[in-house]
């Protein structure tokens, strides 16, 4: 792979890659990548000669498959490789383009991709789907003044003969990745030294905040090889990145990418937190019936962003800490979740291949009819919560329960009672609990939530998740006061899980409307192309 970035920083212009076909039939004629939005310019073989090709109708969500044909039949054994020379085009999915005006040192241009799930399409032709996997290589040539990371090491880095402007990279990763994991960033980027294999990347304005935050980076990761075996992928650097990045996170393999909004400057949020009550605020935003909320959902046909949510990682940890209570604790469980880790690396199965093995590895228990009361099919194929609640340990919660009581309960004449005082034993999660909670409750009136910013200061939290929080139930509450605030909220970071939760309650409030619409409209052009769009499909704007 060979990436040049000019001055325009625009475009993509060449790939090389090689294909196995040991896994395909006995002989080929042709090799089919998915595209979308890339205009093909020719392919090539290993020596020069040109391939026939042709590029499918696209398919909405899904693009057009790239059919490349091959000179002759190759037999299973062979390999080949081909060079496709390509454009990407200005509205790629997987890539943010940032004038400099969007960047905290606004000198600059930025570039940063996301590939999760299937937009890597718009930036490499490939084929892309996560049972596909590839190492790569690749030489990344920049304006001299900038810096380009990938989700690979850093194996090299030299300027442009002839072109004192230009500085090329060269990286390679060597274990095989599905092509969701490819990332790239280009900025003006420095970087700190947090721990002897690990390193934070940012623009000058935040690099040593960031430095600080994820200070504890080793022991998290000493801590999880402990859990799951070693860390394969060698080095492990965090990029703290613009606002606009829509996720919470992306761990690309060397390079986890990571939103700047959870940089609190008290490393409260650098764990991310979520829990039950995330999964049962994202099912009622769905729809208990909503097919989406399936642990094992039908994609067939669906453009996965739609889908995208919470429900996996909520519903599927808690189907995993309730196995683990059958089976006897951690100290039973562990072992199976390092012995799935060692037998499937590198591969890819299905959930059905999964409980097999789970039941293979603990075939004593299932002799014993330990698995007989769990309920596979409401587990796997059932929308809405999940058929048990686990016994999570609640200690930390009980005082958030109590409190959140309290303001539910309470009448207007009522509201003297409360104070400063009532969160001042509170951690930053615990803040957060309790208004997760509130949250799930009815509305509370202006009164109580006037009162409440006089004695906890909200609006004032450098918390995003405490933010977040506060502006839903504050709008939810018919509060008009903080739309401002809300509405700046969701303009200067770009978190999806923030940004649309918080447009949703802005077009269900009557007062706020029109005014979210009108900032989103604004705001859209410096919004991540997959954001915008699934905002765009809230606020119900199809222009």
């Amino acid at each position: 792979m060979e990436i040049i970035l000019g001055d325009s920083m625009r475009s993509f212009l060449d790939l090389e890659g090689s294909a196995d076909n040991a896994n395909l039939p006995d002989s080929v004629v042709s090799d089919v990548l998915d595209t979308r939005d890339i205009a093909v310019k020719g392919v090539i073989d290993s020596n020069g000669k040109d391939l026939q090709f042709t590029v499918g109708d696209a398919v909405k969500a899904f693009g057009s498959a790239l059919d490349i044909q091959f000179t002759e039949p190759l037999n299973k054994d062979a390999t080949i490789s081909v060079c496709v020379q390509y454009e990407t085009s200005p509205k790629a999915s997987a890539l943010q383009w940032l004038t400099s005006e969007q960047t905290a040192g606004k000198k600059h241009p930025y570039l940063f991709s996301q590939c999760q799930a299937i937009h890597c399409r718009s930036m490499v032709p490939c084929q892309d789907a996560p049972s596909v996997k590839a190492p790569y290589k690749a030489k990344v040539t920049v304006p001299r003044e900038l810096v380009a990371l990938m989700s690979a090491l850093r194996v090299g880095e030299e300027p442009v003969s002839g072109d004192k402007s230009k500085w090329t990279y060269k990286f390679h990763q060597k274990v095989p990745i599905p092509s969701y994991l490819i990332a790239i960033v280009v900025g003006a980027l420095e970087s700190r030294v947090i721990g002897p294999r690990s390193r934070v990347w940012s623009e000058k304005a935040m690099v040593d905040q960031a430095a600080y935050e994820f200070a504890d980076t080793e022991q998290f990761l000493t801590t999880a090889e402990e859990l799951c075996g070693p860390y394969v992928w060698g080095e492990y650097d965090l990029l703290i990145l613009p606002p606009s990045f829509p996720y919470g996170g992306m761990e690309n393999p060397c390079l986890t990418f990571v939103t700047p909004t959870i940089v609190a400057g008290d490393r409260s949020l650098v764990n991310v937190s979520c829990g039950w009550n995330t999964l049962r605020d994202t099912i009622t935003a769905f729809g208990a019936d909503n097919p989406h909320t399936n642990l094992v959902p039908n994609l067939e046909g669906i453009d996965p962003d739609d889908a995208f949510s919470a429900v996996p990682y909520e519903k599927g940890a808690a189907l995993l800490f309730y196995l683990e209570s059958l089976v006897g604790g951690p100290g039973v469980f562990e072992p199976f979740l390092r012995s799935y880790i060692d037998n499937f690396k590198y591969k890819c199965l299905t959930t059905a291949e999964w409980k097999d093995y789970l039941f293979s590895f603990f075939k004593d228990k299932v002799e014993q009819g330990i698995f007989d009361v769990v309920d596979w099919t409401a587990w796997f194929h059932s929308p809405g919560m999940p058929p048990v609640k686990p016994e999570y340990d609640t200690t930390m919660s009980n005082a958030c329960t109590t409190l959140c009581k309290n303001w539910c309960q309470s009448k207007t004449n009522e509201l003297e009672k409360f104070c400063s005082d009532d969160l001042k034993e509170f951690s930053p999660g615990q803040k957060i609990e309790f208004l997760a909670q509130t949250l799930l409750e009815e509305p509370l009136s202006v009164d109580h939530l006037k009162k409440m910013e006089n004695h906890y200061n909200f609006n004032d939290s450098k918390n995003s998740e405490i933010r977040f929080r506060w502006y839903r139930l504050c709008i939810r509450g018919g509060w008009d006061a903080v739309i401002p605030s809300a509405l700046d909220f969701v303009t200067e970071q770009g978190r999806m899980k923030f940004v649309r939760p918080i447009y949703k309650d802005l077009y269900a409030f009557e007062k706020s409307r029109e005014q979210a619409i009108e900032r989103f409209k604004k705001n859209r052009k410096q919004m991540n192309i997959i954001c915008a769009n699934m905002v765009a499909k809230d606020l119900k704007v199809t222009e």
